[in-house]
């Protein structure tokens, strides 16, 4: 009787389970394997990844050997915390009272009209991240699915950001600022948090517990510190940094590594850079090259892909393309957009396509690191997403031909 019951929730498990099955895609797994094969969800997780799989219970997706690639995770983004960046009500990304503590994961806002389109070219997951500060340190970017949901998916506070360089003061007050903090962040402990507070340094740069305590964090390499930085000079000041406070440190931008390259390799640091950009933006940046991507990647380090283009992340894939049209590995290229920022940043079972990770998957209609290839369709945590955008519906609505009252169309 026990054996018939267990059987009977068995089956109405199987019954009742949500389950996809992916056939015959071109998969990239963000690995750097690529194989026909099929993909296997059950619920929110990949359980299956083969070839002549079946399951009679499960939707079918025919790929029919288009690329299949883990869904693309943005390492820098405002998705969620800003609407319009010259309508400061829609900003939450700059804090005025915070610094380094400030945390932008409460003001996330998953029905963003930004966030459709960002996932309907294949963005699944971002990390939103600070906007302006007068701090040095601009406070801490958080991980969310771009899923829609209001019961929100992500992680709070993975990441620090930072910069030095181009910032109209001076960049040596900046770097003793930094080494003072980290030397305050490091001793706190068996400390009394108002004596603390009290000390005429952290007074004098109005730094709150919630500051210290992230600071804290960094400098028990709990979380990454982000670094903007792209002289050449300024790139081995912040490696010196690394490795005098021993912190887990990524560098963003860095257009004059080339000059670094043997001590940005030694040092086993990650980058996020911008491929598009190779003309100097200002005196930092008189070295930008545009084979950035494909030098540091065959030397070895992890490359992660940024765009100067704000709400549209998805322009990375154009990115990623344009490094490996400019001598990356092309696995590299699908890497930067998907395992190598889940790995970097700490973001569990997400990032490529393996039994037991999170279902984030896309299906492309060409090669998506071509311009012109858009996703056929993509998944998030397993479920099937809409790829209809605010444009989208626009569109449809002004050139809808039915007969419908004028005002709907005005």
């Amino acid at each position: 009787m026990k054996r018939l019951i267990l059987f009977v929730v068995f089956l109405s498990f199987n019954l009742t389970a949500n389950s996809i099955l992916i056939k015959s895609g071109q998969i990239h797994d963000g690995q750097g394997n690529s194989f026909i094969g099929d993909i296997l969800i059950t619920d929110n997780k990949i359980v299956e990844v083969g070839k002549f799989l079946n399951s009679s219970s499960a939707k079918v997706i025919e790929a029919r050997g288009k690329p299949v690639t883990p869904g693309l995770i943005s390492p820098i983004s405002n998705l969620g915390v800003v609407e319009i960046n010259a309508l400061d009500v829609t900003n939450d990304d700059e804090p005025d009272f915070f610094g380094p503590g400030f945390s932008v994961f409460n003001a996330f806002n998953p029905h963003s009209t930004l966030i459709p389109w960002n996932r309907s070219n294949g963005v699944t997951s971002s990390i939103s991240t600070p906007g302006y500060s007068s701090h040095i340190f601009k406070g801490m970017g958080s991980f969310f699915l771009l899923d829609g949901n209001l019961d929100i998916t992500g992680d709070p506070d993975v990441a620090m950001y930072s910069r030095i360089g181009a910032t109209g003061g001076s960049r040596a007050e900046t770097i003793q600022i930094m080494e003072s903090l980290f030397e305050l962040a490091k001793n706190k402990d068996g400390v009394e948090i108002e004596e603390l507070l009290e000390t005429t340094f952290a007074s004098s740069l109005d730094m709150q517990l919630q500051d210290i305590e992230a600071l804290s964090r960094v400098v028990n390499k709990e979380i990454p510190l982000v670094l903007e930085v792209n002289r050449a000079s300024d790139i081995l000041q912040a490696l010196r940094l690394k490795k005098e406070f021993d912190l887990d440190l990524v560098l963003m931008s860095v257009e004059e590594a080339p000059l670094v390259l043997d001590q940005i390799q030694a040092s086993g640091v990650s980058v996020i850079i911008d491929p598009m950009d190779n003309i100097p933006d200002s005196f930092d940046e008189l070295a930008s090259n545009i084979k950035l991507g494909g030098i540091l990647s065959n030397a070895g380090i992890r490359v992660m892909f940024s765009t100067q283009r704000s709400h549209n992340y998805h322009l990375m894939r154009q990115g990623a393309g344009n490094a490996v049209a400019h001598g990356m590995n092309y696995s590299a290229g699908i890497a930067g957009m998907t395992s190598s920022v889940a790995e970097i940043f700490n973001i569990q079972n997400r990032g490529s396509i393996k039994e037991g990770n999170f279902a984030d998957i896309v299906i492309w209609s060409d090669d998506p690191l071509e311009p012109s290839a858009y996703p056929t369709s993509v998944i998030i945590n397993g479920d099937e997403m809409s790829l209809a955008t605010r444009a989208s519906r626009l569109t449809e609505r002004y050139t809808d031909k039915r007969d419908l009252p004028s005002a709907y169309k005005h």
